[in-house]
């Protein structure tokens, strides 16, 4: 299946308005937009903008995920003309903005709750609507009743035809029937050939002609237990190539270090990765087919799990080493052939070393641009001790900008959680 031009080598940055400014709204957020662009963001991914349901509503404000009405703004977040202001604004600095879709279930007191047949619900003994899992302030939805598709569908158009979205981030993707997703794909692309569509899941069939790119779940937690302790660097390297396996050329894979889900119910990522986070952020923009993300508070070093239900918001941040780090990384990202995703994707070669428990060491290449990273993916000083082959030369160190020269035959200590991003441009003998 073939992307959008613009996701192969794109940064997303998850927003969650209710905490990027002390107002919560769309109009303050719409003034952020100008230093995400120029931090390096390709695309923004508005966690739910909808009217979030009241009964059965948790903490004081209630869950994104609680859904009254697919059509309509929260008016807590502001009015339509001004999500329209803000997908103007992003659309002018070059960025593309997703909408998450919440297709599994409804609020409690969901408009379709009322205005539906019954059937567009599972329902349980006494009639009630059911409650998914745990989720008390939500109701099942009935894939069953093939109207409840088209219903969807119908309001996904909506806001790509009336208001210019660019595509969806799909919420618990692999709850709802993949055939479905796939007439997602098909009726959305007769609007907008190049819509984008990003799924919470990681399921084999998700590349079959529904999804352009899925979470990288199972990576991010290896890479959590490597900076824990609980694993080393061996089980992210068999990931990799399993992944690799498994999903080929056809799958795009959104890697993080945190999003909304791991914030607010796993603790902020200094909390879960700790001095590895600087070392596992910037490998989230090398690994292959990836499509790094960056949530909200990331681009300031932010310390601090976000209430989910109640407003929290961020303090007022200048720009600092945190989002320096960032800035670099999605240059790197956008400069480099090397380390664009999909069937764009550069070759992605290890370089054996001789501590393979600690130590990540691989080029990316593509064309004429190689990139080669060097990780020490633990809490070790390591002597490091491998030869670089045909990869040696003289190289720009993409972090300092100065020359670096990779000899054949490298050796000597590496400090914990450091890494060498290296590059140059090739000649290719015909």
């Amino acid at each position: 299946m073939i992307h959008p031009d613009w996701c192969y080598d794109a940064v997303l940055y998850e927003m969650n308005i209710r905490q990027l400014t002390p107002e919560g709204t769309l109009r303050a957020a719409t003034q952020y937009l100008p230093q995400l662009r120029l931090m390096g963001v390709d695309a923004v991914w508005l966690m739910p903008i909808y009217p979030i349901g009241v009964e059965g509503r948790k903490g004081s404000l209630g869950s994104y995920y609680s859904i009254r009405d697919y059509c309509a703004v929260n008016e807590a977040f502001g009015t339509m003309e001004e999500l329209d202001a803000f997908v103007r604004e992003a659309h002018r600095l070059g960025m593309k903005v997703l909408l998450d879709w919440v297709a599994n279930h409804t609020a409690r007191d969901a408009r379709w709750i009322s205005e539906k047949p019954a059937s567009w619900y599972e329902r349980d003994e006494a009639g009630e609507a059911k409650i998914p899992w745990d989720w008390s302030d939500t109701a099942q939805l009935n894939y069953a009743e093939k109207e409840v598709w088209q219903g969807q569908i119908d309001a996904m158009k909506f806001w790509v035809s009336e208001h210019a979205i660019d595509g969806f981030r799909c919420d618990m993707a692999m709850l709802v029937p993949i055939e479905f997703w796939q007439q997602v794909r098909e009726q959305l692309q007769s609007l907008k050939p190049d819509i984008f569509l990003l799924a919470e899941a990681e399921e084999d069939n998700l590349f079959d002609h529904a999804f352009d790119a899925c979470y990288a779940w199972k990576m991010h937690h290896i890479m959590c237990d490597i900076a824990q302790g609980k694993a080393r660097t061996n089980a992210l390297r068999e990931h990799i190539h399993s992944d690799l396996r498994r999903f080929g050329d056809k799958a795009i894979r959104m890697t993080f270090t945190s999003n909304h889900d791991e914030n607010s119910w796993s603790g902020s990522e200094f909390a879960r990765f700790g001095e590895a986070l600087g070392a596992m952020s910037a490998l989230s923009f090398l690994l292959p087919h990836s499509m790094p993300l960056i949530y909200t508070g990331q681009e300031f070093g932010y310390d601090h799990s976000f209430l989910f239900f109640d407003k929290d918001p961020m303090p007022n941040f200048e720009a600092n080493d945190y989002t320096q780090h960032y800035r670099t990384m999605c240059r790197i990202k956008h400069c480099h052939k090397a380390l664009r995703a999909g069937e764009r994707s550069g070759s992605f070669i290890e370089i054996g070393n001789n501590a393979q428990d600690c130590l990540l060491t691989f080029v990316r290449e593509a064309d004429d641009d190689r990139v080669v990273a060097l990780f020490n993916l633990s809490p070790y000083t390591v002597f490091a001790d491998f030869h670089t082959g045909i990869y040696a030369g003289e190289y720009r160190d993409e972090m300092t900008g100065e020359r670096a020269t990779l000899h054949e035959h490298t050796w000597g200590d590496v400090e914990p959680w450091s890494y060498k991003i290296l590059s140059k441009k090739i000649e290719r003998n015909l």
